[in-house]
């Protein structure tokens, strides 16, 4: 486990401990998917992801973990039309989103102009900003390159 996930697993479980909750086997399993997860795994992720030591876990357990996981504020859910929400348990504030269309493929760019975005918005608007979402929709590049290969491919039995 990397030394960022070492980190976030620490402070979740210490928020559960905080909050009065249980830390039961398949919670602390769930938080560990959550954390050490590169991209932003649906439910269906980390279910099977669990199945190997929780044989019998559901999607509806691992789902009310996650929810009440996100209700502690340790998890950003990112809600897909059509494909259903996935999780981010490593950067459990809000973050932009670049989301692949082709794929699915979810990545967190890392923009130093959020700050000053953020601070332009609540001062234009008179609003005192409490938390953003803000998603890029597009092709990444291995779907580019996928799809440029398709089209080729028809040219040439045209």
């Amino acid at each position: 486990m990397s030394l960022l996930a070492k980190k976030r697993y620490a402070a979740m479980s210490r928020k559960l401990k905080e909050s009065g909750l249980k830390s039961t086997p398949q919670r602390l399993a769930i938080i560990r998917v959550l954390v050490e997860s590169k991209g932003h795994p649906s439910v269906e992720d980390i279910c099977s992801r669990l199945r190997k030591d929780f044989p019998g876990i559901s999607p509806a357990t691992v789902y009310r973990n996650v929810m009440l996981i996100k209700s502690l504020g340790e998890t950003v859910e990112i809600a897909l039309a059509g494909s259903g929400s996935r999780y981010d348990g490593r950067k459990p504030y809000p973050h932009p989103h670049i989301i692949c269309l082709g794929c699915g493929a979810i990545i967190d760019p890392e923009l130093e102009s959020l700050c000053d975005m953020t601070r332009e918005v609540a001062a234009t608007s008179g609003f005192e900003i409490k938390s953003f979402r803000l998603d890029f929709f597009g092709s990444c590049p291995a779907c580019r390159r996928k799809n440029k290969n398709t089209i080729s491919q028809k040219r040439r039995k045209t």
